[in-house]
């Protein structure tokens, strides 16, 4: 296992569309796991092979209820429902930020690493990153939703915000 170098914003790979994962075998193992490192010391919520380098339709998303990774290979959208809008970041465009709406829930299917196919749902951290990494795969950044990068002022008032009504909702 080892860290794998996080591609940045204007690298072509970014932009390119991942051909399926037809082989699954160690050397797809070993490129799960060195995402799992990867993503664990960037301390992010999601990675798709394309962030490595990698032209493959692979993506790893953080439970964020277990903390547990997901590992999803040749993943799709299946269904979604609701809407949610938030403050979004990716581990390609270090240090920016913007609000993007997404769908609430959402349902993926998709293969693990041996090639079984399977289905999980997520709902709201876990369904933003679900879309936010598959769009990775089809060579799109989340900067294609936003107007506008927040600016560290903007940021500080939406994160006060998010806490003000954090802390409102558990007094109720």
């Amino acid at each position: 296992m080892a860290l794998r170098k996080i591609v940045t914003q204007g690298e072509s790979c970014l932009n390119k569309v991942c051909r399926p994962v037809t082989e699954f075998n160690s050397r797809l193992h070993a490129l799960l796991d060195d995402m799992q490192d990867t993503l664990a010391d960037a301390n992010g919520a999601g990675l798709a092979a394309p962030q490595v380098g990698v032209l493959r339709r692979i993506c790893i998303v953080m439970d964020e209820y277990s903390g547990e990774y997901l590992e999803l290979v040749n993943p799709e959208i299946i269904a979604q429902s609701g809407e949610q809008t938030g403050l979004e970041g990716c581990l390609s465009v270090p240090g920016k930020w913007g609000i993007v709406t997404r769908p609430n829930v959402v349902r993926v299917r998709a293969q693990d690493r041996d090639g079984n196919w399977f289905e999980a749902e997520g709902e709201g951290m876990n369904a933003r990153c679900f879309c936010h990494e598959i769009e990775h795969l089809d060579g799109h950044l989340y900067v294609e939703h936003i107007d506008h990068f927040l600016t560290d002022d903007e940021l500080r008032e939406y994160l006060e915000r998010e806490e003000a009504e954090a802390a409102a909702g558990e007094e109720q």
